[in-house]
């Protein structure tokens, strides 16, 4: 795998990218350290650069920048976070899934966690500037991404796989507060 045919081909024509990814094994230390490792540092080190180097223009206050420290010790928890949030969502995606008809498959459930992360991944070069970390809100075509690999993946019928995506997403959002909790508590 050509990490940036991947890249390219997740993001353009999803529906027969899914049905090459199904064929492939899920190898968590394979999809990990060659994809996960290498996508997640982009918005860890672009937010880290945003806000520690580039900063925050704030009107009648000037810029506000994080320190060096404090930004490195964030980057470092949002990336090693990102691996834990892919792995607890595979194990979710992989429970749910026979509650609409799909299949238990861990590793299949692997795979659609992560190559469904690659928009929001991407879309973490706009913390470079946070200014425009508003668009980060591109990453949710990662959920378009996900309605269209759950029922190759895992099976779902094509009527059940809005709910069954709605579902994933609810408990993503949990455990997004969850950890962004914990997040704040360190810091």
């Amino acid at each position: 795998m050509n990490l940036v045919e991947r890249v390219k081909a997740i993001l353009l024509t999803p529906k027969t990218e899914w049905a090459a990814i199904e064929g492939e094994p899920g190898d968590p230390q394979f999809l990990f350290t060659n994809y996960v490792a290498i996508l997640a540092a982009i918005p860890a080190v672009c937010r880290f650069i945003g806000m520690s180097v580039v900063g925050l223009n704030m009107p009648m206050v000037g810029t506000y920048r994080v320190g060096v420290v404090s930004g490195l010790a964030g980057a470092i928890v949002q990336y090693i976070l990102t691996f834990v949030i892919v792995y607890v969502m595979a194990l979710i995606i992989d429970g749910l899934a026979p509650t609409f008809g799909g299949i238990k498959s861990q590793p299949s459930a692997l795979k659609l966690a992560v190559y469904s992360m690659t928009p929001v991944w991407l879309a973490g070069i706009f913390s470079l500037i946070p200014g425009l970390a508003v668009l980060g809100i591109l990453g949710l075509y990662g959920l378009y991404i996900f309605w269209l690999g759950a029922p190759i993946l895992m099976k779902t019928p094509e009527d059940k796989s809005i709910a069954y995506t709605a579902a994933v997403v609810v408990c993503g959002i949990v455990i997004s507060v969850v950890f962004g909790a914990i997040v704040a508590a360190i810091g």
